[in-house]
């Protein structure tokens, strides 16, 4: 989300830094675990027990697994050769996993008569369960670690929960998508979608095509969207939406509602949080399909409140005494780290900031669980920064800098986490996208003594945590003979096996419930479980930011008004009657 910097990233240029991933976070990490181990341990037994028959069965289906894990293509003559048998026996022997239903045969070209041979979702689950039941074995036959006995307890317990059952890897399409020139994305750059560079190869054979991904920072982002628009046919089949950006997005003609393109039931609506859900409607109508919902939390040291005898921080009060209790420029340590970079980052966080003090940026009429936003297409509203809430908050984040670091009028997105990271500073507001950078490196200060909450709140606000994230639209002049491609390639972007693999390796989103509850995805973070106690608690909302069509306009206002109250050029009172007639003139003077 970095707005400072323009970035155009395609495959193979790297546009966030590499993040180290820990031990288990990677992808398919127990198959590609078990996969081996068995390969190895067969090479052990083939070579020197004798007289000894070697099982080609096991051979080929390991062969097959790997070449799906790695992003392979596999053949029949490949498999033949990796069962270690004769050729006629071989073949037989693959037929026998055909007929079983374990492998999927794709073709390569239009005759049919080249084709390539892929794991069916039946193996891919028959392993997955094989794997969990090699690693109990191995851990009560050869000794356990305290992260497998974390491990096995949680199999007897969680993994029979109802919604908590293991979800299998993400499956090759049995049709491959048939685009010309391959599939084509706009992205955001940021961890999660980076994870897709990662996973290029794979991918790449899920869908049978090429994919083409094209990265921008948040600003630049939305102006190649708007710039796409503009043009006869779109360069993209699917761009990433910034949440606010919906209203805008449809109000302009960016994008088309989903209903036009596709049947909404396919995507399983309800097993989507439902903050992220309902924030990717217009009108209530879905305009896209989230493809990761990334509350802003505050993060905070465990390890030091309880040393310091300190309670999380529920409210601003309690982050205003922590903030100075640890604060020690002259160690090089700081209460807090949070977005106060002049224009896109210092705007949204003052939205937010209002929202935990009660108000919503427009005059949005109140009800259980917070606002109305059913009725943000009306239009008609006006701006709330005249209120004594707005003045509660900008004075509030004037009285954050005293227990800032020195450079935090520069600081954005991952500027924040930083020296969250390294544990020179005791609290941050961050997105759960940006967890990785201490939840994945073992060297961090922050790795494992991190604790997750809701915004903390002010006088008249109560615990929410706003709601980020993108949703994956298709384009509005998408051409026509593309769009059915896109739709499905829209479906297995979005479907859990592709969420959880994105988890895997290294992202610590995950718009959907049972994505959240999969045992072996509550096993890489915390972060999960909080979430999903968030959003079962209805914290989790995004009225805070709502995506009306003057949104960005609005943050842009806010992030330049505000950061002039936050040098001293302006006071509280100054700034905000500023922000308050800019943004009714620019209501008053736009369709909605």
């Amino acid at each position: 989300m970095q707005q400072h910097t323009a970035k155009d990233i395609r495959y193979g240029q790297k546009a966030v830094p590499q993040i180290a991933t820990g031990a288990g976070g990677v992808a398919l990490a127990d198959l590609d675990r078990v996969a081996n181990f068995l390969e190895q341990a067969f090479v052990e037994i083939d070579t020197l027990l004798d007289p000894n028959t070697r099982n080609p069965h096991l051979h080929m289906i390991l062969h097959l697994l790997r070449g799906h894990i790695e992003g392979r293509l596999v053949s029949a003559s490949s498999m033949v050769s990796a069962a270690g048998v004769p050729y006629a026996t071989a073949v037989r022997k693959l037929a026998d996993i055909q007929a079983n239903g374990l492998v999927e045969q794709r073709p390569r070209t239009k005759t049919g008569k080249s084709f390539s041979l892929h794991p069916s979702a039946l193996l891919l689950t028959q392993f997955q369960q094989l794997a969990d039941r090699i690693d109990r074995i191995a851990s009560t036959t050869l000794g356990e670690s305290p992260q497998t006995r974390a491990k096995q307890d949680y199999f007897f317990g969680g993994s029979y929960v109802p919604g908590q059952s293991t979800i299998p890897p993400l499956a090759v399409r049995q049709r491959p998508l048939k685009l010309a020139g391959g599939l084509r994305i706009l992205v955001h750059v940021d961890p999660t979608f980076m994870v897709m560079d990662n996973l290029k190869r794979q991918f790449d054979q899920i869908v049978g095509t090429n994919i083409h991904q094209r990265a921008f920072s948040i600003d630049r982002l939305r102006e190649e969207a708007l710039r796409n628009a503009d043009r006869k046919k779109s360069s993209y089949d699917l761009i990433a939406v910034d949440l606010p950006w919906i209203g805008e997005f449809i109000d302009k003609g960016v994008i088309r509602p989903l209903p036009e393109v596709m049947d909404i039931d396919r995507l399983d609506p309800n097993d989507f949080h439902t903050a992220g859900w309902r924030a990717a409607h217009w009108g209530g109508v879905p305009c896209g399909v989230p493809s990761q919902t990334t509350p802003e939390l505050m993060f905070f040291r465990k390890d030091w409140f309880a040393q310091a005898g300190l309670n999380p921080p529920a409210t601003i009060e309690d982050v205003i005494t922590a903030a100075r209790h640890f604060h020690d420029p002259q160690n090089g340590n700081y209460g807090i780290a949070w977005n106060a970079a002049r224009g896109t980052a210092l705007g949204h966080t003052f939205m937010m900031t209002c929202a935990a003090f009660g108000q919503p940026i427009i005059d949005l009429p109140p009800r259980a669980g917070g606002f109305d936003t059913d009725i943000l297409a009306r239009g008609g509203f006006r701006p709330m920064f005249d209120t004594p809430q707005a003045r509660a908050a900008a004075e509030y984040l004037l009285e954050l800098l005293q227990y800032s670091p020195p450079d935090i009028l520069s600081m954005s997105w991952y500027e924040r986490v930083r020296p969250y990271a390294a544990g020179k500073v005791a609290m941050a507001y961050g997105y759960t996208l940006l967890a990785p950078y201490f939840e994945l490196d073992e060297t961090c200060s922050a790795h494992g003594n991190t604790g997750y909450l809701p915004h903390p709140h002010g006088r008249d606000g109560g615990a929410i945590a706003p709601v980020g994230g993108y949703a994956f639209c298709i384009p509005s002049n998408l051409a026509e003979e593309r769009v059915p491609e896109a739709v499905e390639a829209l479906v297995t972007f979005t479907s859990p096996g592709a969420q959880k693999l994105y988890v895997q390796n290294g992202s610590r989103t995950s718009p959907r419930y049972s994505v959240a509850a999969d045992p072996e995805v509550r096993r890489l973070s915390p972060i999960f479980d909080a979430v999903d106690q968030m959003s079962w608690r209805d914290e989790l909302q995004f009225w805070p930011r709502p995506p009306i069509p003057q949104i960005s306009d609005i943050v842009q206002i806010c992030g330049h008004e505000l950061h002039d109250m936050l040098r001293g050029i302006a006071t509280p009172a100054d700034a905000l009657a500023r922000v308050q007639a800019r943004t009714e003139d620019l209501m008053r003077h736009t369709k909605h």
